[in-house]
């Protein structure tokens, strides 16, 4: 045969023989293997279950973050950095403060839990509420040592924004009549009795200004209430809803953008009105409109420019307030003449000092340094403004960490300065120093410490190796550095990016529905 024919022959019989033996050796391991099994489950049945090892306790407590605003970058300062402070009237500020304590103090002598604040700085706002219980200061100097003793500053912004931003806001004094006339013959309508707001009952005071609202027809059929325009129409008139009668209708939609008015009779009485309801409608700022239809520009608008342009075109003022849908009624109020309006607090509001924030965010009686220029003088002057303002009131359309609409009281003088107002501002947040961070971290034990180098050698611990690919060849860091770093993050505020400037803002195109005390803020 063949040298060829005879390697054919060697290769074929060779690959038949390693086949058998992958065969043989595949059906013995897989029989030893089900042996294996076998014999462990037999054994294992017998034999008692071993406990879990259980999990290590680490030596700090999983403390959470004292407190967290959603959206808000927050930076601490110390006081000298704070630009102004030390120019304001901090006792007027004082003064306010232990208003809003008032409040304060009743919610946490409450016997129900409703109504205790549930946010964690509304629980620290106790401890400087009870330290100016007693503290009847009046000298300025020391009310500024209050402040800087039981607080710490804390710049705060929307996320990536340099600068908060401020509008204004003050309460109408209007003319009017107890009965309708010739000359007053727009009326002021409290709150239908055929208004329902689910979750609430009819009576209910200072429903809210959010979400649906119905209107009632006997006992279960509900249907959307009526829109400016039908109320305007006499939808709801003839039913004795009507608590004055006012002039002009452009007054009667300011006093609901402002949310409360003084009302004075010819004999010299005074009615007090504060926000009660609206209809459901979300708000249309007339502003915005007036702007996007080119009639005012847009550096030029303010509250004024809106009453002179209706006062000049009455049948193109009907058709933009009835392009504003909403409506608000308002209940009477027991206030004399030298008290201001009330904010949603629940407390009467102070010219200069009080403000409006976003409720969902903050909490009532917070004090909010707030810095920058404003034309409060004139429509072009840049006023110097550094002064300490207290959180005691809210508006749906006061949307962000740091945005406030500041109150400045009632009367023509104070509605033309906050008519003017839309400009960016940097806020200061004054946080309780139960929740400062730094003080938190000191209250934290310090993690056990390292062991000796010898009896690291002879017991070496490593963490818990990661599936990436990219963290391999990287040595284990020890247990102990990576419970060091944890207790780091825990002490350690999160992160805070550094601000970017600001984009280009349209204040007039938010909408402003506020609760309690005031409605629409924004024309």
């Amino acid at each position: 045969m063949a040298p060829e024919a005879l390697i054919k022959v060697f290769l074929k019989n060779s690959a038949t023989a390693l086949c058998a033996g992958v065969v043989v050796l595949s059906s013995f391991s897989l029989g030893a293997e089900a042996a294996r099994r076998h014999h462990r489950s037999h054994h294992h049945h017998h034999l008692p279950a071993l406990p879990a090892a259980p999990p290590r306790a680490l030596p700090y407590p999983q403390l959470p973050l004292p407190f967290e605003i959603p959206g808000a970058q927050y930076l601490p300062l110390p006081w000298a950095d704070v630009k102004g402070w030390s120019d304001d009237n901090h006792l007027a500020a004082y003064n306010t403060f232990r208003t809003s304590c008032k409040s304060i103090n009743a919610q946490n002598g409450a016997f129900e839990p409703k109504a205790l604040e549930p946010k964690a700085l509304g629980g620290s706002l106790s401890e400087p509420c009870r330290a100016a219980k007693s503290l009847e200061l009046t000298d300025d100097t020391k009310a500024k040592t209050f402040f800087e003793e039981n607080f710490a500053p804390l710049r705060i912004s929307r996320l990536g924004e340099p600068d908060g931003f401020v509008t204004g806001y003050y309460e109408p004094v209007l003319e009017g009549s107890r009965t309708q006339t010739d000359v007053y013959n727009v009326p002021v309508y409290r709150r239908p009795s055929n208004l329902f707001v689910r979750g609430y009952k009819q009576d209910s005071v200072s429903l809210p200004n959010k979400g649906p609202v119905y209107r009632k027809i006997g006992r279960r059929k509900l249907v959307p209430y009526y829109d400016r325009g039908e109320i305007e129409d006499g939808k709801i008139a003839g039913r004795g809803l009507e608590v004055a009668w006012l002039k002009d209708p452009t007054d009667l939609l300011f006093a609901q953008i402002q949310g409360s008015a003084r009302i004075k009779f010819e004999d010299g009485t005074t009615l007090r009105l504060n926000y009660d309801a609206y209809n459901g409608y979300p708000y249309t700022a007339v502003g915005r409109i007036l702007i996007e239809r080119g009639i005012i520009p847009k550096e030029e608008m303010s509250m004024q420019k809106i009453r002179e342009w209706m006062a000049q075109n009455p049948d193109g003022a009907k058709e933009l307030r009835r392009a504003n849908r909403a409506y608000i009624f308002f209940r009477e109020v027991n206030l004399s003449d030298k008290d201001e309006a009330v904010g949603a607090q629940g407390i009467p509001l102070t010219a200069g000092r009080s403000i409006a924030v976003d409720k969902s965010l903050h909490v009532y009686g917070t004090p909010f340094f707030i810095e920058g220029e404003l034309p409060i003088e004139s429509e072009r002057a840049r006023t110097p403004f550094h002064r300490l303002m207290i959180a005691q009131d809210t508006g749906s359309a006061i949307i962000g960490p740091a945005r406030a609409d500041l109150y400045f009281g009632a009367g023509a003088d104070a509605g033309r300065v906050s008519g003017r107002l839309r400009h960016p501002m940097h806020f200061v947040m004054l946080v309780p120093k139960g929740l400062d961070p730094t003080v938190r971290a000191a209250k934290l034990p310090v993690p056990d410490p390292r062991p000796s180098e010898k009896i690291a050698k002879l017991f070496p611990q490593t963490a818990p190796a990661k599936d990436s690919s990219k963290d391999q060849g990287r040595p284990a860091a020890p247990v102990a550095a990576v419970a060091q770093d944890k207790s780091e993050t825990v002490a350690v505020a999160s992160p805070v990016p550094l601000p970017v400037p600001r984009p280009a803002i349209d204040p007039v195109s938010e909408p402003k529905r506020p609760v309690k005390n005031r409605s629409h803020r924004q024309q």
